[in-house]
């Protein structure tokens, strides 16, 4: 149902080619329809999983929905959220006159979401046991990576944020994809720092091969270091800071609060080595994506194939200004062909 006003509420998730990770987002979606029952709560996807967003947009158009609240389900702004959702919701609503769009705002740094990241921590230092004290672990927090430096620093701020407040003795951070440190030197770099234990926490909504792939690499890390103990910690999920931070981000967009923090926006300001022309509207990005650049045909240098789900348009940017960097971009590929 729609409330009174015939508004309803889009949640939507970037995608994976995961279905388990498809199948978690759609848990939480029914999770945050049961928490605002006067609302409609639909969901789509961006890319690679069904529905998309514009087939969820269209059933809502269909129905009479005069007034849609779409929410990005994304930990940080970057490339998506501050361009391709933007860009199709414009599109959208151009071809559907008399419909308005409200676009909310991202997850962010969030305290919901350092509490349930708190929570996914403790929970994984509890199931490893005692014997080893706080200030003699280490810990490192690792997340997509993006293009965007402002999002990138976003993450090293929750890092911080969960060493100081955990009272850990020491906190890195490293990243799956396009920027660095990397995952597999990020992980060796920890190691080297002479703590005993090491809990490494995915900061990530869901599932996918990301997770697959963090699992695969500390299980040859723990061979390469049998000194340091490893701790894998638990991803977001459904946890109820993550329920609640979902349908804070509603009643915010529903009450006008919808602007992001773009200070420090690449496409906005320049940036030290992000400078480029064109101002705010010429946004580019890359892979800020639940996906390895692995699993799809990905050319040298060109665009690459997202499947059946790739009709969303958006393009991938000139990526990071220090992509030959030692530890940088490329060194994942590096790891991974054992260089």
């Amino acid at each position: 149902m729609t409330d009174d006003n015939g508004l309803a509420v889009v949640l939507c998730g970037h995608g994976t080619r995961h279905a388990d990770g498809a199948a978690e987002f759609r848990a939480v979606a029914e999770q945050v329809r049961a928490r605002l029952p006067r609302f409609r709560v639909d969901y789509g996807f961006l890319e690679l999983s069904a529905p998309l967003l514009s087939d969820a947009l269209e059933t809502l158009a269909a129905a009479g929905v005069r007034r849609i609240v779409v929410i990005p389900c994304m930990l940080f702004a970057a490339g998506h959220a501050k361009t391709d959702i933007p860009d199709l919701l414009r599109a959208f609503e151009a071809g559907h006159p008399g419909i308005e769009i409200i676009y909310g705002r991202v997850f962010g740094v969030d305290p919901s979401l350092l509490l349930a990241a708190g929570d996914r921590i403790g929970q994984a230092l509890e199931a490893a046991g005692p014997g080893v004290p706080r200030d003699e672990t280490l810990l490192l927090v690792l997340g997509r990576g993006s293009s965007d430096p402002d999002a990138n620093a976003d993450l090293a701020k929750i890092m911080r944020l969960l060493w100081e407040g955990l009272g850990f003795g020491w906190g890195e951070v490293g990243y799956f994809d396009v920027t660095f440190p990397h995952l597999e030197p990020a992980i060796d770099h920890a190691a080297r720092l002479g703590y005993r234990r090491i809990v490494v926490f995915p900061y990530l909504l869901f599932t996918g091969v990301l997770v697959r792939r963090l699992r695969q690499t500390l299980e040859a890390a723990a061979l390469r270091h049998p000194e340091v103990a490893f701790v894998e910690a638990s991803y977001l999920n459904d946890h109820p800071g993550v329920i609640g931070v979902f349908a804070a981000r509603i009643e915010q967009a529903l009450a006008g609060d919808t602007a992001m923090n773009c200070r420090l926006c690449r496409y906005r300001t320049d940036i030290l080595a992000f400078e480029r022309p064109g101002g705010h509207d010429d946004h580019d990005h890359d892979h800020d994506h639940d996906h390895d650049h692995d699993d799809h045909d990905h050319p040298d240098a060109g665009g690459h194939d997202h499947g059946q789900h790739a009709n969303h348009g958006h393009s991938h940017g000139p990526g990071h200004p220090f992509a030959d960097h030692p530890n940088g971009p490329g060194s994942a590929r590096r790891w991974r062909d054992g260089g």
